[in-house]
């Protein structure tokens, strides 16, 4: 067991211990807000991922998602039993309790975004990899001219961006984080493996196929020794856990400024199994992400040698990956806060 795991087997246990000791709802909370907050032990200890080996990784963030569910559960057992005391107590007082409700209060849920978010992290944290966040509002260099793109480069009209002043932007897709974390990371700790989730914006009418705004997760791995082998190997294994381990992967040439060479990675169809359908468009397969090896201009531009490290990146649209996996056919439904919809994923 690594010191990590020693450290999050202590917080579990010392954090059962508070949370059964808790004495009303407000203390309750306090502790799961401690616990399991941005800012609290939890976090900080995961933190500490960036410096384990990597073959330490993945056993690491399993362990810690068990040792957040273990909370969580715990947590939620605990609130039960304190609401039923207080209630208890209520009814034991007064002889009539008005506030008691006459029909049962719906509780709320994640974002059917967020769910499949968390979804996806759960994979690759699994695999190693970590969560990175960046800036929403971001400088040109970091989302064109770093990743390959440079002032003129037709790619740019595959991006039509909202620009804040001639060096300021609305981020049009995710790779600036990749672009950051790579001119950044010290290889003396290991290799690069990292995920950034979040909302991107581009100028585009509103349909039901298309929004100015949306999401994408996008990753990447660099380090020494690592090839299209690693790459297959890490999307087929995370498109099956997402989609169901039956599904066919296949890998497509394509083209993208910031690898070479680029590839589409496409599922057979689960609607049909691959044999034709409408929402396979009668191909049998489904578009699903893109990938490729990362150019060396993108790693020179941070400042890595690309004659001593390499590596892949991955994209993907978080809001087409729902619309796949339920079945929905217009984008626009996500930001509608149409109750009636949103009730549909709500989580077990």
């Amino acid at each position: 067991m690594t010191s990590l795991q020693d450290k999050l087997l202590a917080l579990k246990q010392q954090g059962i211990k508070d949370i059964e000791k808790s004495a009303d709802l407000k203390e309750l909370n306090d502790i799961r807000v401690h616990l399991l907050g941005k800012k609290g032990p939890m976090t900080e200890i995961l933190h500490g991922m960036r410096d384990l080996a990597k073959e330490e990784r993945p056993a690491v963030g399993s362990f810690a998602n068990k040792v957040r569910d273990n909370l969580t559960e715990t947590l939620e057992q605990r609130k039960q039993e304190l609401e039923a005391a207080k209630i208890e107590h209520q009814l034991a007082q007064e002889a009539l309790d008005v506030t008691l409700p006459g029909t049962p209060v719906r509780s709320g849920a994640h974002h059917v975004i967020m769910q499949i978010t968390e979804t996806l992290e759960a994979i690759f944290l699994g695999m190693g990899f970590q969560v990175v966040s960046g800036y929403e509002v971001e400088e040109e260099k970091y989302n064109f001219e770093k990743l390959n793109i440079p002032k003129n480069h037709p790619a740019r009209d595959m991006q039509d961006t909202f620009y804040i002043n001639n060096d300021i932007l609305m981020r049009t897709h995710m790779s600036p984080d990749e672009a950051r974390e790579l001119e950044k990371h010290d290889f003396s700790q290991g290799p690069l493996k990292m995920i950034s989730p979040g909302r991107v914006y581009r100028r585009d009418t509103d349909d039901a196929t298309h929004s100015h705004q949306f999401f994408q997760m996008e990753g990447q791995y660099i380090g020494k020794h690592v090839t299209m082998a690693d790459l297959k190997g890490t999307l087929t294994f995370a498109m099956r856990k997402l989609f169901g381990a039956d599904r066919e992967i296949r890998f497509r040439p394509s083209y993208f400024p910031f690898t070479e060479p680029s590839v589409e990675v496409d599922i057979s169809c689960f609607n049909c199994d691959g044999s034709g359908c409408e929402v396979c468009k009668q191909s049998g397969w489904i578009e699903v992400l893109g990938a490729g090896m990362t150019h060396p201009n993108v790693l020179k531009a941070a400042g890595v040698d690309p004659d001593v490290y390499g590596g892949f990146a991955f994209g993907l649209g978080i809001d087409r990956f729902a619309m796949l996996k339920y079945g929905i056919n217009d984008i626009r439904q996500f930001y509608q806060n149409d109750v009636r919809f949103l009730r549909q994923f709500k989580q077990a």
